[in-house]
């Protein structure tokens, strides 16, 4: 049960995998694109999952749609805005979207900095109209190879001051961390923090290559960190945050179900684990489900619920003052 004294953060939430149906259907009516449906409800399946997938790779396929209508950096910019104007309606008080621009530029042949600029732009107009405090995080996609990498880092450290986090995500299986290591002493020269996509299809010994080599405070699913009791220790140590997807690894079959995820074990353990959505368009999910649905079915008690509640406001990537801040902004009283 979500505890209402502690702010509700979602730390790993992909902006660009949480384009609402309505829109793309909108968009893409709007440009005149092949959608393959008409409706939401026809169009659901080819955008959302409803029975797990053979993999990540498949998972990610569900993205088509989500950057396919992304025509214009006027669209960019309406995906981000809508972004934090759904985070506002189910009540979270602190989000960091992140998001490749070389992956929401690919399908238009839009310019990555032009989209990174329309994000910003219509992240920070969410901030302001919504009340919800927003930042980004940059991916580097790791399919596209560490040049195109620098050219999206390149993009990406245009804004530097928009940006409080680097991210690597992808083909994680096929395009290990090893390649990128260049890319990650960049972004911690520019004060970035860094979060790594690790141990979801490959094993611990990436995990312990972005803790080595990248400089990741935290992991993201780090699912196969389970299998190496040192691995274990050391995220304990380090105090290494673990952004959990419940919903999401499920869906990519990473766990076979729920009941089988390592959360529970994490947080016995006392890692610093969190709550979080992932891709929440593509799994049709919100925060509030996992706290709410996926947590209990994954054997988490309420105190271990508001642990991670707490664990989000830890782990956050934000100063001290800003996390006091939030606590605050909790202990006001709203006036209707």
């Amino acid at each position: 049960m979500i505890d209402p004294a502690l702010p509700l953060i979602d730390l790993h939430h992909h902006l660009d995998g949480s384009v609402r149906l309505e829109t793309i259907l909108d968009l893409g009516l709007q440009h005149n694109l092949p959608l393959p449906a008409t409706t939401l409800e026809e169009l659901r399946p080819y955008v959302q999952v409803s029975t797990p997938q053979p993999g990540v790779m498949a998972f990610i396929e569900k993205f088509e749609w989500m950057t396919g209508v992304l025509v214009d950096y006027a669209a960019c910019r309406r995906i981000a805005y809508e972004n934090v104007e759904d985070a506002a309606r189910i009540g979270i008080d602190y989000i960091e979207l992140r998001y490749s621009p070389w992956f929401m530029a690919e399908a238009h042949h839009l310019s990555a900095e032009g989209v990174v600029e329309a994000v910003t732009d219509g992240i920070r107009a969410g901030e302001r109209e919504f009340g919800v405090k927003a930042n980004q995080i940059g991916i580097l996609s790791r399919h596209y190879g560490p040049e195109i990498a620098f050219k999206e880092l390149a993009a990406l450290l245009s804004r530097k001051d928009e940006f409080v986090g680097l991210d690597l995500a992808g083909d994680e299986a096929n395009f290990p961390g090893e390649l990128f290591v260049r890319h990650f002493q960049q972004a911690r020269d520019a004060g970035w923090h860094i979060t790594v996509h690790a141990g979801e299809a490959a094993g611990p010994e990436s995990i312990w290559q972005a803790l080595s080599e990248l400089g990741a405070e935290r992991i993201g699913h780090a699912v196969r960190a389970i299998e190496d009791p040192e691995l274990l220790d050391v995220l304990l140590e380090q105090g290494i945050g673990v952004e959990c997807n419940l919903t999401s690894n499920v869906q990519t079959t990473t766990v076979p179900d729920y009941a089988h995820h390592p959360m529970k074990a994490f947080l016995q353990k006392g890692l610093l684990a969190t709550l979080n959505t992932d891709d929440p368009g593509i799994s049709a999910i919100d925060l509030r489900y996992e706290y709410d649905v996926a947590a209990p079915q994954a054997g988490l008690s309420d105190p271990m619920i508001r642990q991670a509640q707490r664990n989000a406001l830890t782990t956050a990537f934000l100063s001290s003052s800003e996390k006091e801040a939030l606590l605050q902004k909790k202990k006001t009283p709203k006036i209707e």
